[in-house]
């Protein structure tokens, strides 16, 4: 895995060569972030050795390097997931490749669902910490020592002065932001409400089919991660309304200006 982690890096080096500052994965209905990207580079998942093209809707599967607003960024436009069938190593695949070019910040985002009133259809939600509830740990198997130790811990992974920094952000911007707990799942389906009593139970505020294997890739190889969800729908059972991918994509287009706002004057700061 090393090696093809290197082969990758290396093929992206050769596109671009400047020191990359940090790294932005967008989740589903939250790409055209990348869009505002100046002199960008552009590279398809599918061109870059061994490296896992996304299938979903509102996942473009495509890597834009290039400023934004003063900062060298990675835009992932599109993620990997669990459910699509890759195995677990191919889903924090880029994240190796990414601190493989040196970047050690990182931005992930996503789409997920409210457990309460509370985390409504629109919210931003900054996460301070997250459940997994995938039933498989990412780092399972092998141990890549190049990155990190065996046994990692997660107590500070989500980083306490970027979540400081986001909310002194959206204060002056004047857009509502909490904060909660995620909690991962494997998917597709669609939690059951029975599943959310039991997540609400634990201290979920959010659920979702992305991030957590992502972020406990970051959290092996070091890198100082700051997660964000954009809240979509209320999950199963908070209503009666039926969940549907076609309401993920709808509230992220309502949501995506203020998303694109906050997030942008974050990259400036951070």
């Amino acid at each position: 895995m090393i090696e093809k982690i290197k082969a990758a890096a290396n093929f992206i080096k050769e596109r671009f060569d400047k020191k990359i500052d940090l790294a932005i994965i967008l989740g589903s209905g939250l790409g055209e972030l990348a869009e505002k990207v100046k002199k960008p580079v552009i590279i398809p998942y599918n061109q870059i050795p061994d490296f896992p093209v996304s299938t979903i809707t509102g996942h473009k599967g495509r890597l834009v390097i290039g400023e934004l607003k003063e900062k060298t960024v990675l835009c992932m436009q599109g993620r990997i997931h669990y459910y699509e069938g890759y195995d677990m190593k191919k889903v924090i695949f880029p994240i190796y490749v990414i601190r493989s070019l040196g970047i050690e910040k990182l931005i992930i985002t996503n789409a997920a669902g409210g457990t309460s009133y509370d985390y409504a259809p629109g919210d931003l939600m900054l996460i301070t910490g997250h459940i997994n509830n995938t039933g498989v740990d990412p780092l399972r198997g092998d141990n890549l020592d190049e990155f990190g130790p065996r046994f990692p811990d997660l107590t500070t992974v989500y980083n306490k002065e970027f979540i400081k920094l986001t909310e002194e952000v959206a204060k002056e911007l004047k857009i509502e932001i909490k904060k909660g707990i995620y909690c991962g799942n494997s998917g597709p389906t669609y939690e059951s409400p029975a599943e959310i009593k039991m997540m609400k139970s634990w201290g979920a505020n959010a659920v979702g089919m992305s991030t957590v294997p992502e972020v406990i890739a970051a959290a092996h190889c070091g890198m100082k991660v700051l997660g964000i969800s954009c809240i979509t729908n209320f999950a199963a059972g908070i209503t009666d309304k039926p969940l549907t991918h076609d309401e993920v994509i709808e509230t992220t287009n309502q949501t995506k200006n203020k998303f694109i706002k906050l997030i942008s004057e974050v990259i400036k700061r951070i």
